[in-house]
């Protein structure tokens, strides 16, 4: 075998390797996606004021259960929900009401991102 086709020989097996990598990962489920993006804005997250819109519990084929807020951000004003059926322990849905004053956390890089309740956070507040 000559010497020049031991660099095509390295280059063919390492994009083999990384192709069964690639493949064979674990992708991560949406519950864990959810997740990371409580977590990190959570971390790193600004707080504003909000308010409670709504709550509502969904049925069907994914029941869930979600917060719909309002919240103003550089004048900007944005409304945004976010899907609590994993948080059931942090939040007692019969006492979020309409017009609940809540604290938002938001990503500052993009104030479309935000929460109410996260495992190391809870925004809103009690009357």
């Amino acid at each position: 075998m000559p010497f020049h086709a031991y660099p095509l020989l390295a280059a063919g097996l390492a994009t083999a390797a990384l192709l069964v990598y690639l493949l064979r990962r674990r992708r991560k489920s949406p519950a864990e996606v959810e997740r990371e993006r409580r977590a990190w804005i959570s971390k790193v997250g600004r707080i504003t004021d909000g308010t409670v819109i709504d709550v509502q519990e969904m049925d069907g084929t994914h029941p869930g259960q979600f917060i719909i807020f309002q919240y103003d951000v550089a004048g900007v004003s944005y409304e945004a929900s976010q899907e609590i059926t994993y948080l059931r322990q942090f939040v007692n849905l019969h006492s979020c009401r309409l017009g609940l004053p809540t604290s938002v956390k938001y990503d500052p890089h993009n104030p479309g991102n935000s929460i109410v309740v996260s495992e190391s956070w809870f925004g809103l507040r009690r009357k």
